[in-house]
């Protein structure tokens, strides 16, 4: 049983909510604060601010970044293929290091939405490792399974996307990424497997919420969907999917289901307060007023958006509208760093209005940014017990900023600490992470795993793989070729007749 406290010179308790606290003691036992007493003075030394930790509503685990890969620029549908242009290696370290990078930035829970092998091993052996790698860092996640059934190379039939390609290339491309059909009850065998692993593993499963992850309702068929959505109504089990994260996506899905896409999910089953949808940058009032009106959270993801130019959210709509919201970084913060710091200041000067207007209120950025994510992740019903803030009863998982170094030129000592946070505060200013109460991370620094021996681990596995592989090279250089092709092929309206 983890007890321990922790004293600092400023609380924000329920950021937006309620106003700063002085100095603080936080006593923390069993994973969840037990009490908060005021202190006489501040402690000595540094002064410190602690606040309740961030949540990532919608990720993948992936730990090599877009300017790494040699795709930075692209848009989303020749971004992708990019994602394999590295051989697998070990999938713990691959996850390990993604994880404490995230964690040393103050995030205590992530959605892992493993859409891509990254050791080139069994799927269950692969989400076996990520689980261990949480674990040993200390984080929890919500692990999505996974399905895809069609559409491998593009948001059309594959034989239609080739063909639009120039000859020279095909052959690779379809070998590479072209999908082979499984029924929906292999799929469905999958995360059976999955769950039994877990379940074998206690210390596997007290850090996991497993999940359905449909990648995309382009990627899906309708029999997929359903199945899908009579399982997690049967089982409880929550689902995690991509939804309107592009204009290609929002033509395509205008084309294929002329009647509405979301009233398709609906009609599916699929729409229910289980369900979470990355991105739904070009969705429509009248589907965000279903969306909402049925439960559903939509993680936004907003450097994710902007890096690989997919467009940024109707955010201030989906407010006016009553959606839930959660604040995903989708691998792809605004540095590539995963700083959910950073992340929560950027979506929120993008949308907490223009002039004299709110479209986007403190208390609504914080429950965006920490509250809601938590129901994403692991399913955590909303309440007095709920995350997202700091009192006795809640989970204790908390963030200890070094206050004097964010605040290094104090000339008015009643400014507002929330304030300074949201116009300076970034992850080189946390001192200190708890998650479940556990102090992993002190000074900085990870304490749960070596995470700069995993780094030099993992780049080592990496270009010892690149060196033995040059073909990987040679695919790098086809999938340039074919965002060249992939440009006119989308810009002419190419959904006409192929979905």
């Amino acid at each position: 049983m983890i007890t321990g406290k922790v004293d600092v010179a400023l609380l924000l308790a329920d950021p937006g909510g309620a106003p700063a606290a002085g100095p603080s003691r936080l006593v923390m036992d069993g994973g969840r604060i037990s009490a908060v007493t005021p202190l006489e003075a501040a402690p000595a030394g540094r002064r410190r601010l602690a606040l309740p930790a961030l949540s990532n509503a919608h990720d993948h685990a992936r730990t090599f970044r877009s300017a790494t890969l040699g795709a930075f620029g692209q848009p989303l549908e020749s971004w992708l293929p990019y994602l394999g242009v590295v051989p697998g290696v070990d999938p713990y370290v691959c996850a390990a290091t993604a994880f404490a990078r995230s964690v040393r930035r103050g995030v205590a829970q992530a959605m892992v939405h493993y859409t891509r092998l990254q050791g080139g091993r069994p799927y269950v052996e692969e989400v076996q490792a990520v689980a261990r790698a949480a674990r040993d860092v200390g984080l929890r996640i919500g692990l999505a399974v996974a399905m895809r059934d069609r559409h491998g190379i593009a948001l059309c039939d594959d034989a239609t996307v080739l063909a639009a390609l120039r000859p020279g290339v095909r052959d690779e491309v379809s070998r590479r990424l072209a999908v082979k059909p499984l029924p929906s009850a292999v799929h469905l065998a999958l995360l059976d497997e999955v769950a039994a692993m877990l379940d074998a593993e206690p210390t596997l499963k007290a850090h996991v919420t497993l999940q359905y992850g449909p990648n995309g309702v382009q990627w899906c068929s309708t029999a997929l969907l359903e199945a899908i959505a009579q399982a997690s109504a049967d089982s409880g089990r929550p689902v995690h999917m991509h939804l309107l994260e592009t204009k290609y996506q929002r033509e395509w899905a205008d084309h294929a289901f002329p009647e509405g896409i979301v009233p398709y999910l609906d009609g599916l089953g699929l729409l229910s307060p289980r369900l979470t949808l990355a991105h739904c940058t070009w969705a429509r009032p009248d589907e965000l007023a279903l969306l909402a009106e049925r439960g559903v959270t939509i993680a936004i993801n907003t450097s994710s958006n902007l890096g690989i130019k997919s467009g940024i959210a109707p955010v201030p709509e989906m407010l006016r509208q009553g959606c839930r919201l959660a604040m995903g970084l989708d691998g792809l913060a605004f540095d590539e760093d995963d700083d959910a710091l950073r992340e929560m200041r950027l979506a929120y000067a993008l949308h907490r209005g223009w002039g004299f207007d709110e479209d986007m209120s403190r208390s609504m950025l914080w429950r965006f940014a920490s509250m809601h994510g938590r129901r994403s992740v692991s399913a955590e019903p909303e309440g007095p017990a709920a995350g997202g803030r700091i009192a006795a009863g809640s989970p204790a998982d908390l963030i200890v900023l070094d206050w004097d170094s964010l605040d290094d030129d104090t000339l008015f000592p009643d400014i507002d600490p929330l304030e300074m946070l949201l116009a300076r505060a970034h992850g080189g200013h946390v001192d200190e992470v708890f998650i479940g109460g556990r102090s992993v991370v002190k000074g900085g620094v990870l304490q749960t795993v070596d995470e700069p021996a995993l780094k030099a681990e993992l780049l080592a596995q990496t270009r010892s793989a690149l060196a033995a592989q040059p073909e990987f090279a040679q695919w790098r250089r086809t999938l340039g070729e074919m965002a060249e092709d992939l440009g006119p092929f989308y810009r002419r309206s190419a959904f006409n007749g192929c979905c």
